[in-house]
């Protein structure tokens, strides 16, 4: 497990380069964990199932293999809900925050 340094969550905070930024279903294009936030409390179910029914995991598996954090990677494989996972991303991105810009 990655210790979280102000610079481990500065990068996780920060946008992931063009080529592995996330495609949503419904043409929405995400760079960062603030920007899944806002999605997971916008879209559709629809849109939310298509990236998380049975045997996907989308949003697990790109917050784990792009932007690198384990410890949201498994908050969002536990939530069965779009607002559980908005949740878990959005306290995720508060606790970042907080550490990114700790003395």
């Amino acid at each position: 497990m990655v210790k979280i340094t102000k610079t481990v969550a500065r990068e996780r905070l920060g946008d992931v380069s063009s080529e592995k930024q996330f495609w949503c279903s419904d043409g929405q294009v995400l760079k960062n964990l603030s920007e899944l936030e806002e999605a997971l409390k916008q879209m559709s179910e629809e849109t939310f199932r298509f990236h998380s029914s049975e045997g996907r995991s989308d949003f697990s598996n790109w917050v784990m293999n792009v932007v690198g954090d384990e410890k949201l990677s498994r908050d969002l494989q536990k939530g069965t809900t779009r607002i559980q996972a908005a949740k878990s991303v959005a306290s995720r991105v508060a606790w970042l925050k907080s550490k990114a810009e700790a003395g």
